[in-house]
Formats: structure tokens, sequence, C-alpha cells
């Protein structure tokens, strides 16, 4: 992807948001001029079985770059195996002031405080039935900003239902560090109560639609091991299909120093890769192979996500290292996951 590397640097002048809209609006461009199919085909990995769906190689995109289901098409073609979407909520809402991204160029890094920005899941659905794209396509689901936590699984259940005939599978994030409150959803009650709602309107749904759509509970990596077992009990308490991990982290201990550390957000890329695969080694041993792990969190390069396999993920995604190392990154992990 030669492309990417010509175009890095213009990106890298740009503010970190400015350079992320640009880059949706040229994969737009590339969709409609057909540049697209210029691509080199992409690797061919062995296909997985997970949740029950058949994916035709195990990296996806992690959800966070195409928020609104805008591009899906343009990214399908970079050879993800899996596209998620969103965090969407059921009301569009700005997210937080701006600034509100900004790399640490250092670490591969980026802190981000976007706070759920995006227009709304009526949009989302209205994207999604336009796209040519057949392949696994993930829906994130959030609540919204000003939605109280005793509250909160009311959006969930509102984007759920919206979304059920759309989506592959389904994410439920409790796990952003930007949207005030949502990390206590983690916590034992307030998790297990959330899981028993969630599980019987997936039941409800199923019949209604006729169809079996999985649920993947998204979780943070700042978390203790006490925290992780008790999340891992309550999965396969609650039947769940899958659990990510993980999200960004607060922790800034990585990264002392660096221009832009201080940053509040969520910190991924590099410096999250430990954490994340920690919590992967010990999800993995409490569920002992009752649902599976998709691991994302410092994955720059294939031995990152072979790494986050052999700690018990069942597949990998990637966003913060696309942004440093281009779409070639889909390609290398591909070859060395082979």
């Amino acid at each position: 992807m030669n492309l990417y590397k010509f175009a890095k640097p213009f990106l890298f002048q740009l503010d970190a948001e400015n350079a992320h809209d640009l880059t949706l609006k040229s994969l737009r461009f590339a969709e409609k001029t057909g540049v697209l199919s210029l691509l080199p085909k992409p690797v061919q990995c062995e296909p997985k079985e997970v949740m029950g769906l058949t994916f035709p190689n195990p990296v996806g995109l992690a959800a966070g770059l195409d928020k609104n289901g805008a591009v899906i098409d343009g990214l399908a073609a970079l050879g993800f195996g899996f596209l998620e979407i969103g965090t969407i909520t059921p009301r569009a809402q700005p997210g937080n002031p701006k600034p509100r991204l900004f790399r640490l160029k250092e670490a591969e890094a980026i802190i981000n405080r976007f706070g759920f920005n995006n227009l709304g899941v009526d949009n989302l659905i209205q994207n999604v039935e336009t796209v040519k794209y057949r392949g696994i396509l993930g829906i994130n689901i959030g609540k919204n900003f000003d939605t109280p936590n005793e509250s909160a699984v009311d959006d969930y259940l509102v984007c759920m239902r919206k979304v059920y005939a759309h989506a592959s599978y389904i994410t439920v994030n409790i796990s952003s560090p930007n949207t005030k409150h949502l990390r206590q959803l983690q916590e034992k009650d307030a998790l297990d109560a959330l899981l028993a709602i969630l599980k019987a309107e997936q039941q409800v749904l199923a019949g209604k639609h006729g169809k079996y759509v999985p649920i993947a509970l998204k979780i943070a990596p700042d978390l203790d091991k006490s925290q992780v077992v008790d999340i891992a009990d309550l999965l396969k308490a609650h039947q769940f299909d899958g659990v990510i991990a993980t999200n960004t982290t607060l922790a800034r201990d990585a990264v002392v120093g660096l221009s832009n550390a201080d940053e509040a957000g969520g910190l991924s890329g590099t410096p999250v890769r430990e954490k994340s695969t920690l919590v992967i080694s010990q999800l993995s041993k409490q569920l002992a192979g009752e649902l599976p792990i998709i691991g994302v969190g410092g994955i720059s390069n294939g031995a990152d996500a072979a790494e986050k396999i052999a700690a018990g993920a069942s597949l990998v995604q990637i966003y913060s290292g696309l942004i440093y190392r281009g779409p070639s990154l889909v390609r290398d992990i591909c070859k060395t996951l082979a």
C-alpha cells in the first residue's frame, strides 16, 4: 500500500481529527470512483468459525473508525475479515468539545475523548441498507451521554432492537472511558442485571426476525483480576456469545513525559498491548472455552496479533495500528496468522 506511505506525512501534519475526517472522505471518494478495485487482493487466511459465524479471515476493524457506517464498502476493500461500526447511540449527539483526538507519535499511540459522537442509530441503519458489502458486520451500541446509568439498559435495548436485523453480531460497549460513569456498568451487580435483560431481549428478537444474532460485551483493560473473573463468570452464566478485550486505557504509565500524554481520554495503540493481552489471558483461563474472545489493543504487526491469539483470542481487531502502519497491516497480520 505505497499510497498510504505517500499520504501519511501529509495526514500527520493535520490536526488528528481533521486527518480522520479526511481519510473517511477519501475512502468515500475511492468507493465512488472505483479506485478501490486497484488495491491488492487480500491475503487468503483460513476461515474461522466464531460465535456461529464464518469469518473469512481473523483480522477485523475495531469500532470507532466508522461510527456511522458511512464508509463500509471502502473499508471492506482493505481486506478485513470483518468490520465493526459504531459506537452508535439512540439519539444523535455531538460528543465532547474539540480538540478530542491526539497523537503520541513516539509511542505509536492515540488518545481520544470523542464521547460517542455519532448521528444516531437511525442514520446508521440507513447507511447499512445502502452498502454492497455482504460480509460480517458487527454493530457496536452504547448509551447517550445524558442517559443515567439506571436507565442505560433502555438505550441499549433501543439500539439492539433497531440494529438486530442488520447486524451479523452486536457489541455492547460498557467500557468507553469518555462517557461519564459508563464503566460503572462493568461492576458485578450492575452487569448482572444488564446482561440478563439483554440476553432475554436477544431471545425475543431471534424469534421475531427468525435469526439468531450473537451478542458480545466489550470490556476495559483497566480491570483487576477479580473483576475480570467476575465478568467472565457472568458472561458464562448469561450465555453471552463473545467478549471483546479490550477498549482504551486510562493509564499513562507507558507514555509518561511524551507530548499529549496528559490529555484526558482513552489511550490506544502500542502502550495498551500488554494490558490488553493480560486481560485476554485472564479471561481465557476463566472462560475455559465457553465463549470466544476477540482481542484488540496495541496490535501493530503480525507478532502482536499472534500474541493475542496465543493468549486466548479467536479473532483480532485493529484501529490505532492502522493509523500508524496503514492498510498493509491487515495483510501483514494475515500472513503471520495464515
